[in-house]
């Protein structure tokens, strides 16, 4: 790409398509109804901010396919949204639902305004606004489309979402579950907040159990004392880190906008985070160094890199620089396709965004779930499950004549609470995502990487859905 060629999100993740497409047996037609999206709706619509004056909010809600409904995508509030950006996002969402087995259409949503320069009283109105302009076209609703948080936004935003659309549609029993991310006390799930960068990590677990991967990259068998570099230090960013951290692996470096450090012996994310709250920035951290620019950090010795922040940040110009034996797309696209071509000459595994980062939309399905069923995960279950398990530790402390430890008695006793079904549902979504991409990608020794491979999954798993439907005869 020409430095005067002006990059294309949604043209990257329809090049990565048709390379894909090629390794299927789907009509043409077929495959050029799943890359197409479906509709996209531009608004324009006045705000009255906090000084008077009114100002015209420019705003986007792209439904990529229909194969699956509802749609399903976040919000993001940047002052970067444009229609390319959120076509782009609203597409990885479809092939994302497709890989993880989430019973979801793609689809996303963004506000071109930069969240740091409104109000709390001015974004809310921005919101509830944009809100009602979706409901007018009817792009919203539990069977029709369903958003979430993302980028710039949360569960405050998505608490403002529910409550309007509550509001115009009175008597609507299904309401809270028009969008997912919700604070729990508005009907969001347990677990959701951590989910994104929890799925990360057994993604990356989970590649990294795998010998003969682990041996093609010259890296020991799992994540224990891997050397792990996180760019991004957000809600999905610290996550990941924390949870590689917990595991045993070692965060020698973090990343964020305004800079990045790092340690060879390990960095403590709490530490950082909290170093950061304090100070507003991430340099000058007590316990380690800092880069000359936060870029650096991208091409600096470590065995696992998380860019975990926007897209496009390594591409054709810095990827030869980039040391990584694995790279996990935390974020959604920040390799284009010319830094793809580099990691494969090169032998570098790039677990691919969209299906890495799916944690989010596979636990706000969950939610979507509890919103419809209008119960909580574990009610029905933990109180019986406790009784069960206390009878037979009894059972098994009787014929044994042998007391069970305190602490191994409150494990076995355990009944599950939410947040435990959430993780556990979590887990196996990203372990069998995991290994399928990897049976699909070893099956057919033409497919050049990994995200190809998920690529491959996921149109074979629209097409059928498409075909089935009776769409195509």
């Amino acid at each position: 790409m020409s430095a005067n060629e002006e990059y294309s999100f949604f043209g990257a993740v329809e090049k990565s398509f048709d390379r894909a497409a090629k390794f299927t047996n789907w009509d043409p037609g077929i495959l050029e109804q799943i890359k197409a999206c479906n509709a996209v709706y531009r608004m324009k619509f006045p705000v009255r901010m906090d000084d008077g004056r009114i100002e015209v909010i420019e705003a986007y809600r792209v439904q990529h396919s229909q194969h699956k409904t509802p749609c399903k995508g976040g919000i993001r509030f940047a002052a970067e949204v444009n229609q390319d950006e959120v076509m782009a996002l609203a597409a990885l969402m479809t092939y994302k639902c497709a890989i993880v087995n989430v019973p979801f259409g793609g689809g996303k949503g963004g506000i071109k305004i930069n969240p740091r320069k409104y109000s709390v009283y001015e974004l809310e109105k921005v919101t509830r606004r944009y809100t009602a302009e979706l409901v007018k076209k009817n792009f919203i609703g539990p069977g029709t489309d369903v958003p979430a948080p993302d980028y710039g936004t949360g569960e405050r935003e998505m608490a403002w979402i529910v409550d309007t659309y509550a509001s115009l549609r009175p008597g609507e029993i299904d309401a809270a579950g028009c969008v997912t991310g919700k604070p729990v006390t508005q009907g969001g799930v347990r677990g959701r907040r951590e989910a994104t960068g929890m799925g990360i990590f057994f993604g990356i677990r989970e590649v990294c159990q795998m010998p003969d991967v682990m041996e093609k990259l010259g890296l020991t068998v799992g994540v224990e004392g891997k050397r792990v570099i996180v760019q991004g230090l957000g809600n999905v960013g610290y996550h990941a880190a924390k949870f590689f951290h917990n595991a045993g692996a070692k965060i020698i470096a973090l990343a964020e906008y305004e800079g990045a450090v790092y340690s060879e012996d390990g960095l403590d994310v709490d530490a950082v985070f909290e170093h950061r709250k304090k100070t507003g920035s991430i340099l000058n951290f007590p316990g380690g160094s800092n880069f000359a620019k936060n870029t650096d950090a991208l091409e600096y010795d470590c065995d696992i890199l998380i860019p975990a922040a926007l897209e496009n940040v390594i591409n054709g110009e810095n990827a030869p620089r980039v040391k990584a034996r694995i790279i996990g797309e935390g974020a959604n696209g920040p390799l284009t396709p010319e830094a793809d071509e580099v990691f494969v000459t090169k032998g570098t595994l790039v677990v691919p965004d969209m299906y890495l980062n799916a944690g989010g939309v596979t636990v706000s399905y969950f939610e979507w779930l509890k919103n419809l069923s209008h119960v909580r995960y574990g009610r029905m279950e933990k109180r019986f499950t406790e009784n069960m398990n206390q009878h037979i530790l009894g059972q098994i402390e009787e014929l044994t004549n042998r007391q069970v430890s305190t602490r191994e008695r409150q494990f076995i006793m355990h009944g599950p609470e939410e947040v435990d079904l959430v993780h556990s549902g979590l887990e196996e979504t990203m372990i069998t995502a995991t290994r399928e991409i990897m049976d699909a990608w070893k099956s057919n020794p033409q497919i050049p990487d990994m995200r190809t491979a998920a690529y491959v999954v996921a149109i074979n798993k629209v097409g059928t859905s498409y075909a089935e439907l009776g769409i195509f005869p």
